[in-house]
């Protein structure tokens, strides 16, 4: 099996779908696609060819930080067969409660994306011009590398953020220890703006050499943007950028 995550966490790097699915039929295996960032209302692989898709729930689908879950979905029968199997022999099932609050969060989950995505550009534009900030990864700027892809395969360009900090771990401390508004957490994807520090938090185990070489720089920030209102989240993350 192939298996991608598209946008990638925490960098937003973006795969090309249809060479994605171009590889895994040369070598006669199956696609899979992480698409938790991107939701289904931005992206739907099955659409490109891919056979497998699989989304956290307790991100975006559910929406409010109150559910752990996860959802796998396949246009392929034999597939489902087989992931049915593993669901009843292992029970690795959510609880009718969860199902309850995940289905009552998808009935929201068009409105808050498109929330979710307009206020990130607004953001991404605004720390692409602070002087504290070396560089800003979202899909929607024109700067991000593969914005071109982005553009071409997904619908809009979801609620996820990084930006690489000038200053730093330390800087990315400060700026942990300042924000307001802005909720520290490692999960994203909620109605509540929230902030990481990777090199800290989510990715501490990984050896400091091997982050770098991906691009996971000390000063990497990662914003998971809410449906606060925008400028409140501004001011708050502009407030912090001065002590950081």
């Amino acid at each position: 099996m192939l298996w991608i995550e598209t946008p990638t966490n925490p960098m937003l790097k973006v795969s090309d779908l249809e060479e994605m699915v171009k590889i895994a039929k040369e070598n006669d295996i199956l696609l899979g696609v992480d698409a938790t960032f991107a939701t289904p209302v931005f992206l739907r692989p099955l659409e490109y060819g891919a056979d497998i898709v699989m989304h956290s729930t307790t991100k975006y689908l559910a929406g409010h930080n109150q559910i752990i879950g996860g959802v796998i979905i396949t246009n392929h029968q034999h597939v489902y067969e087989r992931m049915k199997y593993i669901q009843k022999t292992i029970g690795a099932v959510s609880s009718p409660f969860d199902c309850w609050l995940n289905l009552s969060g998808l009935k929201t989950l068009h409105l808050r994306m498109k929330r979710h995505e307009e206020s990130a550009m607004a953001i991404a534009e605004f720390l692409e011009g602070h002087s504290k900030i070396d560089r800003v990864l979202y899909p929607g700027l024109p700067s991000h590398p593969q914005h071109a892809i982005a553009k071409a395969q997904m619908s809009g360009f979801s609620g996820m953020i990084a930006f690489e900090l000038t200053g730093g771990t330390e800087a990315g401390k400060r700026l942990m220890n300042n924000v307001e508004l802005c909720g520290l957490a490692e999960s994203l994807g909620s109605v509540e703006t929230m902030i990481t520090h990777p090199a800290s938090m989510t990715h501490v185990d990984v050896p400091a050499e091997d982050r770098r070489k991906r691009g996971l720089t000390d000063g990497l920030v990662r914003l998971s943007v809410g449906v606060e209102d925008v400028e409140d989240i501004i001011a708050d993350l502009e407030s912090a950028l001065e002590k950081a």
